[in-house]
């Protein structure tokens, strides 16, 4: 019995995953062909936010671009590995621990499958403040990042329930 429910949940996790993907997959290409459309790579959206489609060479937020391709291949090699980890990890988890795992492995995947198919992650969500601008980021940026947030959370709060 034990074994069926971690199974189901597995299963689940899995779903999770996928469905987070095709999230991924459907905006960008939405973004994308906004683009071409309209033939303008920003969309005023609201005084806080725009439409913004950029091409990242790097990983998350833009951090480590670079010109040099087999530094670009290695990067992308190194996340294929964290996936299958990640991937291990969610069979082996429970509880949130186990949801934080499926919200990385959704949104690395989706910017693996852009780092493949494109050569680069389309990157377009722009907050800002008046001339204050995050990082430039896409759905799978906020789905790992979340991810990686709740898994701070509870080891934070897995540390202050033992002492």
């Amino acid at each position: 019995m034990t074994q069926k429910l971690t199974t189901n949940k597995n299963l689940i996790s899995f779903f999770i995953v996928i469905s987070i993907f095709l999230i991924d997959r459907i905006s960008k290409i939405w973004i994308i062909n906004k683009n071409f459309e309209n033939n303008q790579n920003e969309i005023y959206f609201s005084k806080y936010l725009n439409i913004e489609l950029i091409w990242n060479k790097g990983i998350a937020f833009g951090l480590l671009s670079f010109d040099k391709t087999s530094f670009y291949h290695i990067i992308t090699i190194i996340i294929f590995i964290v996936i299958l980890i990640l991937m291990f990890l969610i069979t082996k988890s429970f509880g949130m621990e186990k949801y934080s795992y499926t919200l990385i492995s959704g949104g690395a995947l989706g910017n693996l499958f852009d780092r493949i198919f494109y050569k680069e992650v389309p990157d377009f969500i722009d907050f800002h403040i008046n001339d204050f601008h995050w990082f430039i980021f896409n759905t799978a940026d906020i789905f790992i990042t979340v991810g990686v947030l709740c898994l701070i959370c509870i080891e934070v709060f897995k540390k202050n329930l033992n002492e």
